[in-house]
């Protein structure tokens, strides 16, 4: 039997884990203390001793979500030859994994910001501010594309990585409300389409 008073042993990564898809699937509000400790099989004190706060676990969980599932944007900008592949590669391998069975929908960097008080804008602006660095590593892998000569000179690159980053937390929403992955294919399909006429595009001076 064990002791009184001894603190409850727990993996933490498992715990952390199952945190991240409690978040992903219902938002950082959505979530609350007592739901957490029931996904992750903890009690409120191991919580805070090991996490130290609501918000810290959520932080936590989503850098977790970044280094694992929340990686693919990153691969692809990273790892293909081609501007175009790589813009590509970023929407289908996202827009399949946003309806991945058995996971949660969509990506929780674009759905789990909270929506309730001003108690929680630091956890808005942490999500935001994640959002905003994708956008820029999707801006300077255009802009890798331009020096390569993948894109013409003159084409504008700050249309190009507001469109599809637009695209991407579109497809999010899409696989959030129960989108298909036949619908999915032809939203990629769609995007990747006008990128001929995007690339075409010139700075205005």
């Amino acid at each position: 039997m064990a002791e009184r008073g001894r603190p409850r042993r727990f993996d933490r990564q498992d715990a952390l884990q199952k945190a991240m898809e409690l978040f992903w699937r219902r938002g950082y509000d959505g979530a609350s203390v007592a739901d957490l400790t029931g996904a992750m099989g903890i009690n409120s004190p191991s919580l805070y001793a090991c996490f130290g706060s609501k918000e810290e676990l959520f932080r936590e969980a989503v850098t977790l979500y970044g280094e694992t599932d929340g990686s693919l944007t990153r691969r692809a900008l990273c790892e293909q030859p081609t501007a175009r592949g790589a813009v590509e590669a970023m929407l289908r391998d996202n827009a399949q994994a946003f309806i991945r069975p058995g996971r949660p929908t969509g990506c929780m960097v674009t759905l789990a910001a909270p929506t309730g008080s001003a108690q929680s804008d630091t956890v808005c602006e942490f999500l935001a501010e994640l959002r905003r660095q994708a956008r820029e590593a999707l801006a300077d892998r255009l802009a890798r594309g331009l020096r390569d000569g993948d894109l013409p000179a003159g084409t504008d690159i700050a249309a190009l990585t507001d469109f599809y980053s637009t695209v991407l937390h579109g497809l999010s929403i899409q696989a959030r409300d129960g989108a298909g992955a036949e619908t999915m294919r032809a939203v990629v399909d769609s995007a990747m389409a006008a990128w001929d006429a995007l690339v075409a595009r010139r700075i205005q001076p």
